[in-house]
């Protein structure tokens, strides 16, 4: 599995926006910036045709320790969740969608 890097992101900014490497740069860490301050703040992002990423609430539960069978108290937590759009299930499952029907 490749895992794409910041760097990696940084340089495909650059070369095909044709800013600076490090306006690149800067440029993607304030949108990684810009959308971690609004999850942290509680508020959905939504990327058109993407994706939304959302912050919910999972209240306390008993979870249960699988070796020895003692259940044990799994405190509430804030968890990170990603909906895929339309567009890019399509895409995943090499579909054609919306615009690119009409080419």
């Amino acid at each position: 599995m490749n895992t794409i890097t910041r760097a990696q992101l940084a340089e495909a900014i650059y070369a095909q926006v044709g800013l600076s490497r490090n306006e690149s740069a800067a440029l993607l860490e304030d949108v990684l910036e810009r959308v971690s301050a609004a999850l942290e703040a509680g508020r959905p992002v939504k990327i058109s045709a993407f994706g939304t990423f959302a912050v919910r609430q999972k209240g306390m539960r008993v979870g249960r320790n699988p070796k020895t069978g003692v259940e044990v108290p799994i405190m509430p937590r804030r968890v990170l969740s990603f909906r895929p759009s339309q567009v890019l299930k399509a895409r995943l499952n090499g579909e054609m969608v919306g615009s690119e029907l009409e080419d």
